[in-house]
Formats: C-alpha cells, structure tokens, sequence
C-alpha cells in the first residue's frame, strides 16, 4: 500500500473551519455534536463563528482541529469509501494530530480523545505562567545545526533550551525559557540562519518545562481505553510505527516533553513506499512540507467539500 492518512496539529486553526463539512454531511455533524457532548460546550460554534481569540486558546483549538480532521474522515468514509485498515500503510499526526491519528484508526474513541485533548491543552497552558516560556522558529536551519544553537543558549543563558519540533524543509523549532530562546535567536544570526523568529504561542510546547503536563497526561491515559489501530500510527516521538496498546500509552506521555521528528516520520512512511499523502483537517501545513521532506511523493489536503472532487482525481493518479 503506497498511501498514507496525515492529521495537522496546532497552528492550522482558523474560524470558519468544519462548517461547510457540517452544512453538507451528516456524518460531519455527528462528529462536531459528539465532541461538543464529551467536552459539555458547544465547541462547534466556536469553531464556526469564533471569535478568534478563543478558539486559539490551546484547549480549544486541540479537540476543534482533531474533530474538523475526525469529520473529514468520517465523510471520505460515506462519501468515497474509505476504509483505513484496506486503505493506507500508516496514519500519523504532528502533535496533537497524533490523537487525531490515533481516532482515525479505531485506537481512540472520539469522545475519549476530544476530553484527551482538552486535558492535554488545558495541562500545557498551565505547566508554565504565561511570558516564562517561548518558541522560536529558526528557518533554514538543519536539526544538527538547531541542536548545536540550543546547547549553546541553554550554557549563555542557562535555562531550557530544546529541540520541540523537527519538521523538516528546513525548518526547526526551539522550545524554553523566554530569556534563552531569546539568546538563541541572537546566536542563530551569528551563525548565519537565514531566519530566527519568535513564534505567537502561549507555552513552551514539547520540551522539559512540560514534565508537569506529562503527569497529567499519565494520569488522564491510565484512565482511557486503547485499542490496536489499523493501520499502525507512525508516533512523534520514535518515527516508527506503533500498535500496541500500552507502548501508545507510554509514547503519548513522552510526546508532552519530547520532540516531534515529523521530517523523520514522513521520511520513514516514503522509504517504506508510501507515495499519497492525504492530510485529513484544517489546512495544508503538511502537505507544504511534505513538498520538502519527500519530493518524490505527492499530497493532497482535504477539509471541506469542495476539495472531495480534488481528492477522487488524486487518488486517481498512477502512484
């Protein structure tokens, strides 16, 4: 099976997203009035109409990004015939799209994990008080190159400096304290990256300053069913597949505080074979730096209806 199901993470919200799906699909409407049931608001709205400002908050935009990605499934499902299990060789998530991934192919219910996901935002924003803790994204900037940026901030400024996502095309992002990222963006300049910036985030995601989120989310997994899904999910933090249970358990915790390797999980899914790329949700993130990380292979994005014609022709095409 050359195919493979992607699901975006935080970033690619924007209002607006889902309601053409829940306009025309009732297996769309089914999945925005499940979440709104399991985490007792009325998400969709939000989703749909904003403002803004709110749906960017963490614990909203997680479950609203993996319910508009689950609604896009269930509608390829209904309306193209989708089968996951028949269908594609992995499916994987940057990030929170991991859980996405994961209730895409049967190992999380969507209830579970729209109240997974809640928690998992709500734990993240509180790990660490607003204005301690910065992203930096560093552009043109290989993972050798960001590892050696952030080693050399962490001695000058002495704070956490990490390594929170590899996406590949090179680009990196670093994780930690305000002051050292700050630092780390002064010596990125110094050693000649094209482009070092500060991202508008409210928390330090995916590094130590996490490991408070981590217990919560440890706790919050003890307590959740996990099945074995089908296809096996390609996890963050291993670029490798996974279909056990209790290792999804385990990877999900470490996922809080460790690095997401995207580069490494496209590229592992392309040297298996898979040449289709499907992102599933709000957005093309993906699909642009798949265009990076695997030339040889293609992507498609789908999200409302009108890109299910798009959708139909791509898989059309000779792999």
């Amino acid at each position: 099976m050359s195919r493979a199901f992607i699901f975006p993470g935080q970033g690619s919200q924007a209002v607006g997203m889902g309601k053409a799906l829940a306009d025309n699909f009732t297996q769309a409407r089914a999945v925005f009035e499940e979440v709104n049931e399991a985490l007792l608001q009325p998400l969709s709205t939000l989703m749909f109409e904003g403002p803004e400002a709110d749906l960017t908050l963490t614990a909203n935009a997680q479950p609203a990004l993996m319910a508009v990605s689950l609604a896009t499934i269930r509608v390829l499902q209904a309306e193209a015939g989708l089968d996951l299990s028949r269908d594609a060789a992995f499916v994987a998530g940057h990030s929170l799209g991991e859980y996405s991934a994961l209730a895409a192919s049967g190992a999380l219910s969507i209830w579970d994990t729209a109240r997974l996901l809640q928690k998992r935002g709500q734990a993240m924003q509180a790990a660490v008080p607003v204005g301690q803790g910065a992203m930096a994204a560093l552009l043109g900037a290989d993972l050798d190159q960001a590892r050696e940026i952030a080693g050399l901030a962490q001695k000058a400024a002495s704070g956490v400096c990490e390594v929170a996502n590899d996406n590949g095309g090179g680009q990196v992002v670093l994780s930690g304290t305000k002051a050292t990222i700050e630092r780390a963006i002064d010596i990125s300049k110094e050693k000649g990256i094209k482009r070092a910036v500060l991202l508008p985030v409210s928390a330090p995601f995916h590094c130590a300053l996490m490991e408070p989120a981590a217990h919560a989310m440890a706790d919050a997994l003890s307590k959740t069913a996990i099945n074995t899904p089908r296809p096996p999910v390609v996890a963050n933090v291993t670029a490798a597949p996974v279909t056990d249970p209790e290792t999804i358990r385990e990877l999900l915790v470490q996922q809080v505080t460790g690095s997401v390797r995207w580069r490494e999980c496209v590229s592992f899914m392309a040297e298996r074979g898979v040449r289709q790329f499907i992102e599933c949700g709000s957005g093309k993130v993906l699909t642009g730096l798949l265009k990076r990380i695997a030339p040889e292979a293609r992507g498609v994005s789908v999200g409302s209806p009108a890109d299910l014609e798009a959708y139909h022709a791509f898989l059309g095409e000779a792999d």
